[in-house]
């Protein structure tokens, strides 16, 4: 198109100077001049090509471009966008409201322009703020926490902030401002695991330019995982697909663990929804199968699809189909931990698919020969289903690509040849419960480039091949427990590992030392040997689960531990470890759960007051002394397990151990704890509400039932008191009465007294009570008879005197359960109760009313004998009568016979008449 006019070249010509024009008045001036000096530069340029030489003409065209780009340059060196007052103090304004522990906004101060500070980036041509990114990001070399406070509405003055990420901060559960929806030039919103708790504040759906929404996991790791009540709440939400319906730019949608409910998606509208959805996450949620109708409506350009942790079932073979609409763009599939069924879907047609995750679902059949032609596939996850038939070569033909592979948990038969030589090299193998050995497959020791390694239960036996640790120097992840491999570890303090798992297995010697980058250690039920003191030798800031347990170490204890700060899980028990437990553990304050048992410790145990997040406490069988501390109930309320018995420790039960409210098993026996038992039972609330608690992560050996078992999962459910073997004694106090979740009660061999609790029914749950060997009085409360759970029951030698209840349970019992109580009575013993079968002044034998039942019942007149007359009348009745009605011959032959019978007896006693007549008369 031609140029019309001198003032519409100019433009072209300077298009830097012509932006700079609107910016400030230097640049508008210089923009003008420059506009005068370009229109004599272009009347001598056409002067020159008219009369002059075309050198002349470039030369002037030369120049020209050379004070352009001085000027130009100079005006933008002279005078470099800043940051807006307005906009400067509603970011200070901001900071005000958070709580900067590690000073990470240092660089926000009131005389530097807000353009350079952390996170904040402007328009490099209007200075408005256009982006705040205060994302957290851990770094364990560096001091640092995450921010913390409140979200100030001072962010309403940044009116073109298109960019807004606080994600992985702590905002101590508050709800998302309502404000953040005024924000209307918002692009990007991600709030992901920041601590945000409560509703979703439904003006976000004002954001109509928003491409990418991020809420995600806005729950505190610190609870317990199955407790939903610090997640970000959108349960009453049932259409937030339709709420999010303005959002019709949306791109990239990441609502993972948002307690998301179960809504049967397939009766909403999907008017005006975002067509353009390419990134969906929405795992950790309640979601049902209909969100694949919602999928299937809403985009044809997904390519990560992500709905693993939720209430998805069905047949997947269905739910695949659905998700043709994507079938050239899907890149990631992710449908793990569900309630899938039926066979392997097709996959081929989705042409793109590199990540297929179907963990954790109940898949069966077989795997065919067609995954090997999904030649894009990065990464193939199976494990954890019921999977059958044969993995052969042909499985993985053109697989080229293939970095992960998890088939671990499933039936499959492994036929792989050991020379195989395979078309990938794995970064991440999992092979668990499959029949690998003895020795480890040569084509697993061809793959190089692992990092993850999974053969746990794999039938491996004998010692690890020579080179495996040379071969494998870059794994981070290796998981070999339960097989039957033995040897030595070498050092292993060059290597990368970060997870390593040897449990179950026949490793012996001493321990080496260990990657600096270890977080998980776990080498229990071996036969290692000798003492820690290697642990010290090698720092391991990032070590969290320490597991050595079930070994033959000896030893004191390294003092060392405060410089395990991360540690979490500290597993020490049943080995033969001596000496006093060190101070230095009480500076782990994070650690969780903390188990020395079956050991040889003595002495007092420290102080441990600080480790306020400890949720379990195992020093059972041990040789510690002292007093039970009074810090275990004032600093240690989290606690949910504390066992101490098979110990020394002598003196009182503090009162301070009332304050453990979420104390869930409390084993205090055989020690030599004297006095009474507190009286404050009832401020346990763990033991009075039935409540879903995190045990199901533990593992404890109790005495239940009388018999030491090992809990697992199914500790998840127990409530346990166990003070037996001790020298308590006063009464059991009113307030035991209150734990009516309490499962088994314990008190047996002390020296207790007094009367039961009339309430003591109350605990309705019980399973298993013994308060044998006591010097329990007076009568058996007849709210026991409450107690029908109860197998296990001993209230032998005591001073029980009185009826024993009657009840479902109480009868069950073998007489030697009640044994020792010389003044008890009645079922199952054999000593009748004072009263039973009495006379009365009537001569009618009575005892009480509940024994004149029992006699009642026990005697001949029952409902039995009267049915049995009944019938016999009846039947007798009609087979003589009836018949004598029905036959008329036999009805006068009967009669007949009664006649002659009648006449045979008179005629006989008048005959025997005579004959005494006449024998009186001589």
């Amino acid at each position: 198109m031609p140029i019309k006019s001198v003032n519409e070249a100019t433009p072209l010509l300077f298009p830097r100077l012509y932006m700079c024009s609107f910016q400030n008045p230097f640049a508008s001036t210089i923009y003008t001049s420059l506009c005068s000096l370009h229109i004599i530069f272009i009347i001598m340029f056409f002067s020159n090509l008219s009369g002059g030489s075309m050198h002349s003409g470039l030369v002037g065209l030369l120049c020209l471009a050379v004070a352009s780009a001085i000027c130009c340059s100079s005006v933008g060196s002279s005078n470099s966008i800043m940051c807006l007052e307005s906009e400067r103090h509603a970011l200070l304004q901001f900071k005000q409201g958070l709580v900067d522990e590690s000073n990470a906004l240092a660089s926000w101060e009131n005389k530097k322009d807000c353009c350079k500070w952390r996170g904040i980036a402007c328009n490099n041509q209007t200075g408005h703020v256009i982006t705040l990114d205060l994302s957290y990001s851990y770094d364990a070399n560096l001091d640092s926490t995450a921010l913390r406070g409140e979200i100030s509405p001072s962010l309403l003055e940044l009116r073109y902030l298109n960019y807004l990420d606080l994600s992985f901060n702590d905002f101590g559960g508050m709800i998302i401002p309502k404000f953040i929806g005024s924000l209307s030039q918002l692009k990007e919103l991600k709030l992901a695991d920041a601590n945000f708790s409560g509703p979703v504040p439904p003006q976000l759906g004002n954001l109509s330019n928003l491409h990418t929404l991020d809420l995600s996991e806005n729950y505190d790791v610190c609870y317990d995982p199955q407790d939903r009540s610090h997640v970000l709440n959108l349960s009453e939400a049932v259409n937030w697909p339709q709420s999010l319906s303005k959002l019709t730019s949306l791109t990239e949608l990441r609502l993972s663990s948002c307690n998301l409910p179960d809504v049967n998606l397939r009766s909403l509208s999907f008017i005006n929804s975002s067509t353009s959805l390419q990134v969906l996450h929405l795992y950790g949620n309640f979601l049902n199968s209909s969100i694949f109708y919602w999928i299937a409506n809403v985009s044809s350009n997904f390519v990560h699809i992500d709905l693993s942790s939720n209430q998805l079932s069905g047949n997947i073979e269905d739910s695949v189909k659905t998700l043709s609409c994507a079938e050239n763009t899907l890149e990631t599939l992710n449908l793990g931990f569900n309630q899938f069924w039926g066979s392997w879907p097709d996959f081929t047609r989705f042409s793109k698919l590199s990540v297929l995750d179907l963990s954790k679902n109940q898949l069966n059949g077989s795997l065919p020969d067609s995954v090997g032609q999904l030649s894009s596939l990065e990464e193939l996850s199976l494990s954890g289903n019921s999977m059958t038939g044969v993995i052969t070569e042909s499985h993985f033909l053109n697989l080229s690509r293939l970095q992960g592979l998890l088939l671990s948990g499933n039936h499959f038969s492994i036929n792989l040849s050991s020379d195989w030589n395979p078309p990938f090299q794995l970064t991440g193998l999992g092979m668990s419960s499959y029949k690998l050995g003895p020795a480890i497959p040569k084509w697993i020791l061809r793959q190089t480039n692992l990092r993850g390694l999974l053969l746990s239960n794999a039938t491996l036996s004998g010692s690890l091949p020579t080179k495996f640790w040379d071969l494998f120097s870059g794994l981070v992840w290796l998981d070999l427990s339960m097989n039957q491999i033995h040897g030595k570890l070498p050092n292993l303090s060059t290597s990368s590992l970060s997870f390593l798992n040897l449990s179950s297995n026949l490793f012996s010697g001493a321990l080496p030392s260990f990657s600096p980058m270890l977080d998980s250690l776990y080498l229990s039920n071996n036969r290692f040997s000798g003492p820690l003191s290697s642990l010290c030798a090698t720092q391991y800031p990032d070590l969290s689960d320490l597991d050595i347990s079930k070994n033959l170490l000896s030893g004191e204890l390294p003092n060392c531990w405060m410089q395990f700060q991360e540690l979490q899980v500290l597993n020490l028990g049943k080995n033969k470890l001596s000496g006093k437990i060190p101070s230095s553990l009480g500076n782990l304050q994070d650690l969780w759960f903390l188990h020395l048992h079956d050991n040889n410790f003595s002495g007092e145990l420290p102080s441990l007051e600080n480790c306020t997040g400890l949720w379990m406490v195992d020093l059972g069988n041990n040789n510690l002394s002292g007093k039970i501390p009074t810090w275990i109930g004032q600093s240690l309320t989290n606690l949910v397990i504390l066992r101490l018995r098979s110990n020394e420790f002598n003196g009182i039960i503090p009162f301070s151990l009332c304050s453990l409210a979420s104390i869930h098993v409390l084993d205090l026996s055989h020690n030599n704890i004297s006095g009474g038992l507190p009286h404050c039972f009832d401020n346990i609330t763990a033991l009075a509400h039935d409540s879903i608690g995190a045990l199901s992560y533990f593992e404890l050996e109790l005495v239940w039932k009388g018999i030491e078992i090992e809990f697992g999962k199914n500790l998840a459910g127990m409530r346990s008191i166990d003070m037996s073997s001790n020298y308590l004694t006063r009464e059991i106090p009113p307030s035991i009465a209150s734990m009516t979740e309490l499962k088994s009660l314990n008190l047996s061999r002390n020296k207790l007294m007094g009367k039961l609790p009339e309430d003591f029914g109350n605990m309705k749950m019980l399973e298993s009570l013994d308060l044998s060997r006591n010097q329990i009085s007076g009568k058996i409360p007849a709210s026991f008879a409450s107690l029908n759970f109860l197998s296990v029951l001993d209230l032998s030698h005591n001073n029980l005197s009185g009826r024993i209840p009657l009840g479902t349970q109480l009868q069950s019992f073998d007489a030697s359960k009640y044994m020792g109580n010389l003044g008890l009575c009645g079922p199952p013993l054999t000593q009748s109760c004072p009263g039973d079968g009495t006379v009365q002044d009537d001569g009618i034998a009575r005892g009480t009313e509940i024994n004149n039942k029992e006699q009642v019942n026990d005697g001949l007149i029952s409902l039995g004998f009267f049915i049995s007359a009944v019938l016999g009348f009846v039947t007798g009745f009609w087979m003589v009568c009836g018949s004598l009605l029905l036959k008329t011959s036999w009805r006068y032959t009967y009669f007949r016979f009664l006649d002659n019978a009648k006449d045979w007896i008179y005629v006989k006693t008048a005959v025997y008449k005579a004959k005494v007549r006449r024998t009186l008369q001589r």
